[in-house]
């Protein structure tokens, strides 16, 4: 077996006494002894904070930052080009079928792209991303990345670093913490306000022991990581996103803006854009949308969705869920036809049964990002 990699965080985690897990290849903690459900709402009423140093930071340079962005535009149906300097977006690799390779959030710094990717593909991306011509790609491994999420974020952070507070969502700066330089984007992945901070792995502890110092922030698991950002109603890779979901059968596709897609002034030129422009003018025929179950009885990525309680055939299968504890109720989220209404009663197989679930609106909780 392939001995696990620890982030620079896995002794300030192992001495809080988190319960560790392998995940994508790393060590790491699924909750601490104050349990999801805790850490989860904790983190929707105040702060949490999170280690999500086993995302791959990729820094991408060209000739230019204008060459880069071009290079890079033939990979992602993403607009590059037009991102101003010292903001971020939300991206996604496709594959010449239109399918998603990876998502990731890619920001411009000024002189080059700062690009994080998903743990699991982070191997595939860098090969994917260094056979691209007139760039080059670096892979940060002396930084770690954590990420402050909660109404209370962006005071906890401004105790450490006050420029932090002139940022609104979607913001990305470089910033310093004493000598040393802090690499802050205002964004996440819990539907809440918050902050990405990648900064030196060797200063990663002690800059989180300082948040934690307050008591207002409390360290957080991956398991209330998702169970928040399946309430936000966000896609996570390998369950709702995979290479045979395109970004409208996804339901993301606002991904793909309008200068990218057929009839705009940088149309295609990544692959599968045949695919995703057509799909996205006619619209896909199934698409993902949210489920609320009746009863208490978590519904589970796999079940699959039946139109009637005794329909032969499935017409879609739950890709993400779980409990929802802002809620005190599952939730769900599912590939579906795309002419389902909000409203609509169906039933999932779970465990030989038909449980009755109901379509519903995305996202399940309202989010709260500075604009």
């Amino acid at each position: 077996m392939t001995e696990l990699l620890h982030t620079p965080l896995h002794a300030f985690h192992t001495a809080r006494q988190a319960k560790m897990v392998p995940f994508a290849g790393w060590e790491m903690p699924i909750q601490y002894p104050t349990g999801v459900i805790a850490e989860h709402l904790h983190t929707r009423e105040a702060a949490g904070l999170f280690d999500v140093s086993h995302m791959g930071q990729l820094l991408v340079r060209g000739d230019s930052p204008e060459a880069a962005a071009a290079a890079l535009e033939t990979v992602t149906p993403a607009s590059v080009v037009g991102l101003q300097p010292w903001r971020q977006r939300y991206g996604l690799l496709t594959s010449d079928a239109g399918g998603i390779l990876d998502d990731f959030m890619f920001a411009h710094h000024g002189t080059h792209f700062l690009l994080v990717v998903n743990a699991a593909r982070t191997e595939h991306d860098l090969a994917l991303l260094r056979a691209v011509p007139g760039i080059t790609v670096e892979h940060v491994t002396d930084r770690a990345l954590l990420a402050l999420q909660g109404p209370r974020a962006e005071d906890q952070l401004a105790r450490l670093i006050p420029g932090a507070t002139d940022l609104v969502f979607m913001d990305s700066a470089h910033l310093r913490w004493g000598a040393d330089e802090v690499w802050v984007s205002r964004s996440g992945y819990t539907g809440e306000d918050g902050f990405e901070i990648s900064l030196p792995a060797g200063i990663a502890p002690v800059f989180a022991d300082a948040l934690l110092s307050a008591q207002v922030v409390w360290p957080v698991g991956l398991g209330a990581r998702d169970s928040l950002r399946l309430e936000a109603g966000m896609p996570l890779y390998g369950n709702d996103l995979t290479d045979d979901t395109t970004p409208a059968r996804a339901g993301i596709g606002w991904a793909v803006p309008k200068v990218r897609r057929p009839g705009g002034s940088r149309a295609g030129g990544y692959p599968g854009a045949d695919v995703i422009g057509r799909e996205l003018a006619d619209g896909p025929t199934h698409v993902r949308m949210g489920l609320r179950p009746e009863g208490r009885a978590p519904i589970r990525e796999g079940a699959e969705v039946f139109a009637t309680d005794d329909a032969a055939h499935p017409i879609g299968v739950v890709t993400s869920g779980g409990f929802a504890p802002s809620l005190g109720h599952p939730v769900a989220m599912a590939t579906l036809p795309a002419e389902l209404t909000i409203g609509t009663t169906l039933y999932a197989e779970v465990r030989g049964k038909r449980l009755p679930v109901d379509v519903t609106a995305l996202p399940f909780v309202p989010v709260h990002y500075k604009r």
